[in-house]
């Protein structure tokens, strides 16, 4: 809708009622209050003081969206969290973590930390497993060295978090597999620009933590500190940690396995070897590449025009298949290699099944309303605004997707609410501007995983509760590496994509 066609007051109503149930969103979502039910009614706050049809809003915009966007992205959700809870439980994860452990050893603790945990979420396992299992080996390893505590978390954050989420090509988090559908591109979108991103990340993310360690080290602060942890942020003290319930309210939005299914299942004590475990993961990220740029390039998929199918295109869905198979392929061969050490298959299978149904639901929850925030007559004065940024499509993107990221404390839900109402946008100015669809890919999702990491996401509640630290003591770490090292590498991908295009 034109902006001219409304009244002032119909505009100020509008913003008004958006910035209202924004704030009701994140007030109630802090404090732990399910977005399941807060992000209907949230929407529908917006749509009464817009003076717009409620119930026609809830049951057409705002569950056809979320309808659409599992029907996109259950598959990722639901093979995931099976992948990794099936990873926890054979061991495989807390084999990986100790061969890195015994390798890299006590002086290089926190190198072992990131890599540890980068090769677990690289190969699909997901954030909140790789949480429980890198926690305590990081642990061990800091107290043997003397490392204070209080950067552990920052350590398994640049690990799990950063590149391995967003930037690395074929990483096959959902937060790389979400601008698929909407660009038409491959988890492998601008491979270079990936590990150009990765490489800043990494090595931005190491300088700050060595730097620190440096300067504790001369203040002869040890792990557990000096001045710095009191003692009511000890993991003893049970007040410094958040309930098992606001842990998994938080973490439900931001991450892709429920929390409370972590303890079920059977965790084998007869670890595999190191290649035993490796083998899935390398296997997720080999056949992931295989089947986009070999296997579905190869296929006939006409037939997928037809209003059977949808009326869509292989480039639509071909990314999500990929991720898809490769995932599954990973999971058969996991179970194979390591069938006597899950004697409780079933449970594990069941516990990983049910991980992924609330992480999905409540990204939905976002996604629907996101769609009606976007069909709302004043947010056409938004839209306007977000394209009128200054330094063309890919900046205007970073900058909608950011502060997407930010108000909704989710990754992936911030990213689909920006792509859900401006994605056709930007693929049209791409266009125009000759800017191949692969580099708004990486740009988009380099740019879900830098303000999504503010104090009310549900992955830093969940790393400072595994970690037995608080906010006072680690957050500031926690930004260095998982914001600050994110929005250098951003501008990088960016400049460099403006100047030599997608590579």
């Amino acid at each position: 809708m034109d902006v001219t066609a409304l009244s002032p007051l119909a505009l100020v109503v509008g913003l008004a009622g958006m910035l209202a149930s924004l704030a009701l969103l994140i007030g109630f979502a802090y404090r732990g209050w399910s977005v399941l039910l807060l992000a209907p009614i949230a929407a529908m706050l917006a749509a009464a003081i817009s003076g717009e049809p409620v119930l026609a809003h809830w049951t057409q915009t705002f569950m056809s969206s979320a309808a659409r966007f599992l029907a996109q992205f259950f598959p990722i959700f639901l093979l995931g969290a099976l992948f990794g809870k099936l990873m926890e439980d054979s061991g495989s994860v807390t084999a990986i973590a100790s061969f890195m452990t015994e390798r890299l050893g006590a002086h290089r603790a926190i190198l072992a930390v990131v890599i540890g945990g980068a090769l677990v979420t690289y190969g699909g396992v997901s954030l909140f497993v790789a949480f429980f299992v890198i926690a305590p080996m990081a642990t061990a390893l800091f107290q043997a060295a003397d490392i204070p505590r209080r950067l552990m978390p920052a350590a398994i954050a640049l690990g799990t978090s950063t590149f391995t989420m967003s930037a690395l090509p074929g990483t096959p988090a959902i937060q790389n597999a979400i601008p698929m559908p909407f660009f038409g591109t491959t988890p492998f979108a601008a491979p270079g620009l990936g590990v150009i991103a990765s490489v800043v990340m990494a090595g931005f993310g190491m300088w700050w933590l060595m730097r620190q360690q440096a300067r504790a080290r001369s203040a002869n602060e040890g792990f557990d500190g000096v001045a710095v942890v009191s003692p009511a942020a000890t993991p003893s003290a049970p007040k410094s940690k958040p309930s098992a319930n606001l842990v998994r309210e938080r973490a439900s939005v931001s991450q892709a396995f429920d929390p409370e299914e972590a303890g079920r299942g059977h965790i084998s004590a007869d670890l595999p070897s190191f290649g035993v475990a490796l083998t899935p993961l390398v296997l997720v990220v080999c056949v992931n590449f295989v089947m986009n740029m070999i296997v579905l390039p190869r296929l006939d998929a006409g037939y997928l025009a037809d209003a059977r199918w949808g009326a869509t295109s292989l480039a639509a869905v071909g990314g999500v298949w990929g991720v898809c198979v490769a995932l599954a392929v990973a999971i058969v061969v996991l179970v194979l290699l390591n069938r006597s050490r899950l004697p409780a298959l079933r449970d594990s299978i069941d516990a990983g099944a049910n991980a992924s149904v609330l992480p999905v639901l409540s990204v939905g929850s976002l996604v629907g309303y996101g769609a009606v925030i976007a069909a709302l007559p004043a947010f056409s004065l938004v839209r306007e605004w977000v394209l009128g940024i200054g330094g063309g499509p890919l900046v205007s993107l970073a900058v909608s997707t950011n502060l997407l990221a930010a108000l909704t404390g989710s990754a992936s839900g911030g990213l689909t609410i920006a792509l859900d109402a401006l994605g056709s946008t930007y693929l049209q100015l791409a266009a125009q501007h000759g800017i191949d669809p692969a580099l708004l890919h990486r740009v988009a999702v380099i740019s879900s995983g830098t303000l999504d990491s503010l104090p009310h996401n549900g992955a830093v509640v969940t790393l400072l509760a595994v970690c037995g630290s608080t906010h006072r003591e680690s957050y500031r770490d926690i930004v260095i590496v998982g914001i600050l090292g994110a929005l250098i590498a951003l501008v990088a991908v960016i400049v460099l994509g403006s100047i030599v295009g997608s590579f």
